[in-house]
């Protein structure tokens, strides 16, 4: 009893020196210093202690019917049967007067907009989970790397920290790349714990403009989603943004319900050649805090976009619907719509304002 005693009270010891270790790792929080804590507090949107959107989110309800597609996607359903198509681009090669963009998949993307290379929330992880056995990633959907990020980005912007968002190895591996960082307050305690300087991180609250050059603004603009990486939920600010030029503007939604904002948006901007809409793991449990397609296409036509191409699908399970399902339900709810629904392969190069551009139904080929 003595002996069983003494081991049991091991165990406890190296479970807590190992949970202790796994809280304390670099990539789950961000650096929070007295002045990046001050300006957190003084946001209008920081309130009881953690950001809040300007409509309230409703209750999440992740039944067990959620869990088990979590935990146990089905190949042919929630994760597809065969390994996702792609056309990769070489994103080094392209002449740098092009106004491209180049779906990376799930929600990042490589953009040039008036000579600026533009980097959004890149991802390669294998899991997009602080543990290596949940949120396996797409077979096939990893076609991008650190590698082939070209060595002049002008500016990444992160929307948001979750795990699909911001992937730790990737954001370290490119630093020497990146010559600036846009994001919402409190997340550039990410990139200055993780080697970024100070110098290159710009973080801000809602309907702030951060001018690079002459040559590009990007505003950080408001979504209604939350922030967190494990356990501390709501200290850092989520975000959509705004990309202007003298001859562009692109909208990039990341994550977020839907409500009144996406009107209010395009007024604003007197609408845009591109919206980047999130269209993915979506359920009406957490309509709230993810679009369903439906509203997307909803707010896409409100934004004033004149085309528009869906992101947060074809590379993570996070939901319970068919991994080609966005792309049906929002190909059915585009119908009508005053844009054009576009719909590149991961890698696949798409010309900004080329109305004569076209995509194939890739996704109608696949299991």
């Amino acid at each position: 009893m003595h002996a069983f005693l003494k081991i049991a009270a091991i165990g406890v010891v190296v479970l807590a020196a190992g949970g202790f270790w796994f809280t304390q790792r670099d990539e789950i929080d961000p650096l929070m210093t007295p002045e990046r804590l001050a300006r957190i507090q003084a946001s209008p949107h920081y309130k009881n202690g953690e950001f809040q959107p300007d409509v309230p989110h409703e209750p999440v309800n992740a039944d067990m019917s959620f869990w088990k597609s979590f935990l146990f996607p089905k190949a042919g359903f929630n994760i597809p049967a065969e390994p996702m198509k792609s056309e990769k681009t070489d994103l080094k090669a392209l002449p740098r007067d092009e106004d491209v963009v180049v779906w990376m998949g799930h929600s990042s993307f490589y953009m040039q907009l008036d000579g600026k290379k533009i980097l959004i929330d890149p991802v390669a992880a294998q899991y997009a989970a602080p543990v290596p056995f949940i949120d396996k990633a797409f077979e096939g959907s990893n076609v991008y790397g650190p590698e082939d990020i070209p060595d002049d980005i002008d500016v990444m912007v992160l929307s948001h920290d979750h795990w699909d968002h911001l992937d730790y190895d990737f954001v370290k591996k490119i630093e020497p790349k990146v010559k600036q960082v846009v994001t919402g307050l409190g997340n550039g305690g990410y990139y200055e714990k993780w080697g970024y300087p100070l110098a290159k991180i710009h973080e801000t609250d809602w309907n702030e403009e951060v001018k690079l050059d002459d040559g590009l603004s990007v505003w950080v603009l408001p979504t209604r989603h939350f922030s967190g990486r494990l356990l501390k939920r709501n200290q850092t600010l989520p975000a959509s943004f705004a990309f202007i030029t003298a001859n562009r503007k692109v909208y990039y939604s990341g994550d977020g319900g839907y409500d009144g904002r996406f009107q209010q948006i395009g007024q604003a901007f007197g609408g845009f050649d591109l919206a980047i809409m999130e269209d993915g793991q979506y359920n009406q449990n957490w309509h709230s805090v993810h679009m369903m397609p439906e509203e997307s296409a909803q707010a896409a036509e409100e934004i004033g976009a004149r085309a528009v191409i869906p992101c947060h699908n074809g590379k993570y399970a996070l939901s319970m619907h068919s991994w080609q399902e966005p792309y049906e339900r929002l190909e059915q709810a585009s119908q009508g719509k005053n844009y054009r629904l576009l719909t590149p392969k991961i890698g696949e190069l798409v010309r900004i304002g080329d109305a004569s551009q076209t995509f194939t139904k890739w996704w109608k080929a696949m299991e």
